[in-house]
């Protein structure tokens, strides 16, 4: 699907925004995995991401929209998050952040 501008837009802005990272830049899909903005519909990307409708049928508005990891996906069936793709936080002591951001296999 080729998706408008300013929709691309509406959902990156009401997704997740990873502490100590640039919300301009990076950003965390449902299942925590990073994705970066200018990997928008880059399939091969490590941090590309897709658009997907979470609502079961309602229409292609940004409240019902989502940005996900291009690996992950949501389930219309169990409604909730399909997960192949989270932040990788192996060997990084809790409180303190990943730089740069990485992923992992789940």
């Amino acid at each position: 699907m080729t998706w408008k501008q300013d929709v691309i837009e509406a959902v990156w802005e009401h997704t997740r925004v990873g502490p100590d990272a640039d919300a301009s830049v990076w950003r965390q899909d449902p299942c925590g995995a990073w994705i970066r903005r200018d990997q928008f519909e880059h399939e091969g990307a490590e941090f590309g991401w897709r658009i997907e409708n979470v609502s079961g049928g309602g229409p292609d508005l940004p409240p019902n929209l989502r940005a996900f990891h291009v690996r992950n996906h949501f389930e219309m069936g169990a409604k909730r998050p399909h997960c192949q793709v989270t932040a990788d936080r192996a060997d990084v002591p809790a409180g303190e952040y990943i730089r740069p951001p990485r992923n992992r296999e789940v």
